[in-house]
């Protein structure tokens, strides 16, 4: 246990010094910190990626663990955002109203704001904003696709639940939250899920982030029905149904779960492995068109 928490404390006290700190970034109504990595190379209105750590973790050593930089460095194409919580260990907020409500004052709110003016700082292509994540990370990704659709345009994440599927729960991490979720024991339709996400934003009729999500079978924290739920709830928001598996995709033991003619959906179950999926770079920038 000791040796867990010498761990945890040397990944908070990490640091990148490829990233900026932004302080200005607008209303901050949970007090996030936001950290950004920007290319010399920056192209012409770039694309931004914002990258959500897991429970006990900072953006500072995510960026190490979800290594974007060196591929927006060479690329020149897009930012980078790795924010931080400091709440609740370092979870972010997936279960109270005002995260699950846009522009609510939760952490989502704040997220948000952070793109808001990133675009406008950088000039950013408002079409190309991406979000990404692990654990909670790929929860809050969720969360985020649900309450501001119009601000993302794909989503790709590991590890994670259903929007909504923490609603209100006491907390968001492990020692606070509802344990039910993370077991895999809330169970809907599609049509329940897809409820819940459309009330994250009332009145929205617009389109939603295209989703690539990622689950381990072997998941013992987060647990593997989740991977089920997430794709119940994004194929009724999108209107697609499960259509085909490719095997050893995109990697040997990873099955890619197509649904639709796999632009808007896919899930991708790995085989025999834990919590949490490893970071694909490369498969998040190819979702993303990066």
């Amino acid at each position: 246990m000791l040796s867990s928490a010498v761990l945890v404390t040397s990944l908070l006290g990490a640091t990148n010094a490829a990233l900026q700190r932004v302080t200005d970034f607008g209303s901050n109504p949970t007090g996030l910190t936001m950290d950004i990595s920007v290319p010399s190379n920056l192209s012409f209105s770039p694309g931004i990626v914002l990258a959500l750590h897991g429970c006990g973790g900072s953006g500072s050593a995510y960026s190490r663990q979800a290594e974007y930089i060196p591929l927006s460095d060479s690329k020149g194409t897009f930012v980078v955002i790795y924010p931080s919580s400091s709440k609740d260990f370092n979870c972010w907020d997936v279960a109270s109203t005002k995260s699950l409500t846009r522009d609510g004052g939760g952490d989502s709110n704040g997220l948000a704001n952070m793109i808001r003016y990133t675009i406008s700082k950088y000039s950013a292509d408002p079409t190309k904003v991406f979000v990404t994540g692990s654990s909670s990370g790929c929860m809050m990704t969720n969360v985020l696709s649900a309450t501001y659709p119009d601000i993302f345009a794909a989503a790709s994440c590991y590890s994670g639940v259903a929007a909504g599927c923490l609603a209100g729960s006491p907390g968001s991490s492990p020692i606070s939250a509802d344990p039910r979720c993370a077991n895999g024991q809330i169970i809907k339709t599609g049509a329940e899920w897809a409820a819940q996400v459309r009330a994250m934003y009332h009145g929205y009729n617009g389109s939603y982030p295209r989703m690539q999500t990622f689950h381990g079978t072997a998941d013992t924290l987060v647990t593997y029905p989740n991977l089920a739920e997430q794709l119940k709830e994004w194929s009724t928001i999108h209107g697609v149904s499960f259509t085909n598996n490719n095997t050893n995709t995109p990697l040997s033991g990873y099955t890619q779960m197509v649904y639709g003619d796999g632009t808007k959906l896919v899930g991708i179950s790995a085989q025999g492995v834990g919590h949490t999926v490893p970071v694909q770079e490369d498969q998040d920038l190819k979702w993303f068109g990066l």
